[in-house]
């Protein structure tokens, strides 16, 4: 008997994406910023056919982009059998409602498509519940649109892995006791979490931090000799992981934590508050960095802020530059008078620049290929010591 082997391939929804241009954002940025929300698009298994970008003062209160621009975008979602449209930037609810109406199509924003990613991404119950709270307090000023708008779309695909639907939960007073009852919850499990930290005894604690897809799990997997989740997407971690290792004879805890991301929604640093304790409680924090993305100094920025938004930014912290197997240079030709870019530097050059300017002990690694790792481990070994010393100062001949 002959068996049909053909599979059945999975459908992909076929997205346009839109971004504009302003006095605070550049055609550079904006670019860059497009780049990553196709990346975001294709983690939530979107395909990426176009992207619109237009130049404004100020993102159009109606529409997000002018009217001619509008009508060019429904002029190709019509012609082009385009699923769904995402604006790199949180839509208020008047937009959503205007450019729903407009594009008669699926519309997510920038907040909307992470939250999405990581109600897919979120294993744990505790995860499961700081995405939930996060997508009904993103859902409930949008409410009257939203509900309407899921049960007219149920089904797979991006952007409905929303709150656990056990009918259309149209009354507001629902949402707002869900709210509640989920804040309890997390409360709960913040007083578990905090007596999970105390009974850890009083080792030396280092956090991983860095913007997403920087290669955290990747070190964190090298460092601690045990299998951690590692997958090229943005956000394949959620749950904070958190191990015991031990560098000759001298044991201290690390954890790995979500990465951050430009324009983090703040419902999420809200609810993932728990999480996130892992970064303020740690003694020093490890910032990863990937030195071969062309705008790693902006994700610096972007890290930095957001210690600086939770409340860690007071941390010691040790740079750690990862990927330096993939780093790219590409020298200028004399008579070139285009800006000079990173790009244009030399590896050395940028390791020089980094150790000359920064205020933080720094190395440079790569995970991948396990460079530099020996190095790694013994830098550590000098800070977890240190600080042992201090803590510990009549015992430390024990290591």
């Amino acid at each position: 008997m002959k068996h049909n082997t053909d599979k059945i391939e999975e459908y992909h929804e076929r997205a346009v994406l839109v971004g504009i241009i302003t006095k605070e954002q550049s055609d550079a940025q904006t670019k860059e910023y497009l780049d990553e929300l196709k990346f975001l698009a294709e983690t939530a298994g979107a395909v990426s056919v176009k992207a619109f970008t237009q130049r404004l003062e100020r993102a159009n209160a109606k529409t997000f982009t002018g009217s001619g621009k509008i009508r060019e975008i429904i002029d190709f979602i019509q012609t082009n059998n385009i699923d769904i449209a995402i604006f790199d930037d949180e839509l208020t609810p008047s937009q959503l409602k205007n450019i729903e109406k407009l594009l008669n199509c699926k519309i997510l924003d920038r907040t909307s498509l992470i939250l999405d990613i990581f109600a897919r991404r979120a294993k744990t119950a505790y995860a499961k519940t700081q995405v939930e709270l996060a997508q009904y307090q993103y859902l409930l000023p949008r409410l009257t649109r939203m509900w309407t708008h899921l049960e007219r779309q149920r089904g797979g695909g991006i952007g409905r892995y929303g709150p656990g639907e056990t009918q259309l939960e149209t009354d507001r007073r629902i949402i707002l006791e869900r709210i509640s009852k989920l804040k309890e919850q997390l409360k709960k499990i913040d007083k578990q979490m905090i007596s999970q930290r105390g009974n850890r005894g009083s080792l030396v604690r280092l956090a991983l931090v860095g913007y997403t897809n920087v290669g955290k799990s990747t070190l964190m997997t090298l460092l601690s000799k045990s299998e951690i989740f590692v997958e090229n997407k943005l956000f394949a971690t959620l749950d904070t992981t958190v191990r015991k290792i031990v560098i000759e004879n001298l044991p201290f805890l690390l954890s790995d934590t979500v990465g951050f991301i430009r324009k983090l929604p703040t419902q999420l640093i809200e609810s993932f508050k728990s999480t996130l304790d892992e970064v303020r409680e740690a003694d020093v924090l490890i910032h990863v960095v990937d030195i071969s993305h062309p705008n790693c100094e902006e994700q610096i920025n972007v890290v930095k802020q957001t210690l600086l938004d939770i409340g860690a930014a007071n941390k010691p912290v040790f740079l750690v530059f990862n990927k330096i197997d993939a780093y790219t240079f590409v020298e200028k030709a004399d008579d070139d008078l285009t800006p000079t870019t990173v790009e244009n530097y030399s590896l050395e050059q940028m390791m020089k620049s980094w150790i000359a300017k920064e205020n933080t002990p720094c190395i440079f690694i790569s995970a991948k290929n396990k460079t530099n790792i020996e190095k790694l481990r013994s830098d550590i070994y000098k800070i977890v010591a240190e600080i042992h010393a201090g803590r510990y100062p009549f015992n430390n001949f024990l290591y």
